[in-house]
C-alpha cells in the first residue's frame, strides 16, 4: 500500500506559524500533523504501508529530510515530488504519477481523523466522509440506496447530502485514477482555474467503479489557529485514552502543576507555573511564573510571567511580561 500526501501549500490561513515551517509539519500533541495523519491511515489499512510520497512546493532540503524521516518512522520508504504551480488537487496528485500503481491512499495533509473501520481491499474505492450539519461550505458525496457513492457535489447551495469529503481517499488500483487524472489535464478540464480531483472520481464512477463511504467519528481540521488548537485538544484526549505517556522523563518540573492531558516535550523546564489542561510544550521550551491553558507552544520558546489561553506560540519565541508594582484601590477592575 502506498500513501500520496499532497501538501504543496505552506498554509496561509495558519500564518505566522507557517512562514518558516509548512503547515503539515506544525505539531499537535507534540507530533507534526502529517505524522499523525499517516499514522491514522496506517491504523485503518489492512495492508502494511510500503511507501509514502509527499507532494510539496519549494520547502527546502531540511523539510524534505524531515518528511523522509516521518515515512521511515512508520517503516515505509519516503519519496519527494514537487508541484511547482498551484493547479489544483487533481494536478497535485498527478505530480506523484509514478506512484499511482496498485492500492493507493491519497490524503491531503491539513486534516486529522478518528475512525473505527478497516479498509476492505476488495472495494474499488473508499472516500472518508463525515456527517455535518451545514454541508454548504464543503464538497459532499451523493449516495444511492445501496450505500454506494454516485456523485460528488462541491459546496451545494440546496441540500444534496450531509456527508462531507474530508480529503482522504482509497483506490484499489492507482492506475485507474492516473488515467482519469491525465484525461483532465489532456482535455483541459478546469474549474475555478484548477484541475479538481472530484472530476476524476466522477469519471471513475461513470465507468462502473464502486466507491463506498468510510465514515469517521472525528474530523479535525488544521486550517487555521482556532481549529488547530482545538485539534491539539482532541488528540491529547485520544492519546490519554490510549495510555500514551505524554510527559517526557527529561522534563524538569519545579514547584509547578501539570493538569492533564498535556504533552511536555524533551528538556522542557517548568518553574512556578500551572500548565493544562490541553497544552503542548515543544522540546526545550522554558516556562516561568505563568499559567497556560489549551495552547500549543512549539520548541525552544521562553514564556515568562503571563497567562496564555487558546493560543499558539512558535519556535524560539520569547514572551516576557514584566511584573508590575501596583497599588490598586477599592472597586478597581483591571485587564492587563
Amino acid at each position: 500500500m502506498k500513501i500520496i500526501v499532497p501538501m504543496a501549500g505552506r498554509g496561509s490561513r495558519l500564518r505566522p506559524h507557517t512562514l518558516t515551517v509548512p503547515k503539515p509539519l506544525v505539531p499537535v500533541g507534540g507530533k507534526p500533523i502529517v505524522h499523525r495523519l499517516v499514522e491514522d491511515i496506517a491504523g485503518v489499512c489492512s495492508e502494511p504501508i510500503d511507501e509514502i510520497a509527499f507532494v510539496i512546493g519549494d520547502f527546502g532540503k531540511e523539510v524534505e529530510e524531515e518528511l523522509i524521516k516521518v515515512a521511515e518512522s512508520l517503516g515505509a520508504k519516503g519519496s519527494i515530488h514537487h508541484q511547482t504551480e498551484p493547479l489544483g488537487t487533481a494536478h497535485a496528485v498527478l505530480c506523484a504519477e509514478e506512484k499511482l500503481d496498485g492500492p493507493v491512499v491519497v490524503a491531503f495533509a491539513d486534516t486529522l481523523f478518528k475512525a473505527d473501520f478497516k479498509i476492505d481491499p476488495k472495494d474499488d474505492g473508499i472516500l472518508w466522509v463525515k456527517q455535518i450539519e451545514d454541508p454548504s461550505a464543503f464538497g459532499v458525496v451523493k449516495m444511492n440506496d445501496n450505500g454506494e457513492i454516485i456523485d460528488f457535489v462541491e459546496k451545494p447551495q440546496t441540500f444534496v447530502s450531509d456527508l462531507a469529503m474530508i480529503g482522504i481517499y482509497y483506490f484499489k488500483e492507482g492506475k485507474d485514477l492516473k488515467t482519469e487524472l491525465n484525461y483532465l489535464i489532456d482535455n483541459d478540464i478546469i474549474k475555478g482555474g484548477e484541475y479538481q480531483l472530484p472530476d476524476a472520481l466522477r469519471r471513475l464512477t461513470e465507468k462502473g467503479k464502486i466507491f463506498k463511504p468510510g465514515k469517521v467519528t472525528e474530523w479535525l481540521d488544521c486550517g487555521n489557529k482556532v481549529v488547530t488548537v482545538n485539534a491539539n485538544q482532541r488528540v491529547l484526549e485520544f492519546d490519554r485514552e490510549k495510555n500514551i505517556e505524554l510527559v517526557d522523563p527529561s522534563a524538569k518540573i519545579n514547584n509547578s502543576v501539570i493538569i492533564p492531558p498535556c504533552f511536555i516535550g524533551k528538556d522542557v523546564v517548568l518553574n512556578d507555573s500551572v500548565v493544562g489542561p490541553h497544552v503542548s510544550l515543544g522540546q526545550g521550551t522554558k516556562v516561568n511564573g505563568s499559567i497556560i491553558k489549551n495552547s500549543i507552544v512549539q520548541a525552544n520558546a521562553s514564556i515568562k510571567n503571563i497567562n496564555l489561553k487558546d493560543s499558539m506560540v512558535g519556535n524560539h519565541s520569547n514572551i516576557n511580561k514584566t511584573p508590575q508594582d501596583l497599588s490598586v484601590g477599592d472597586y478597581t477592575t483591571m485587564d492587563i
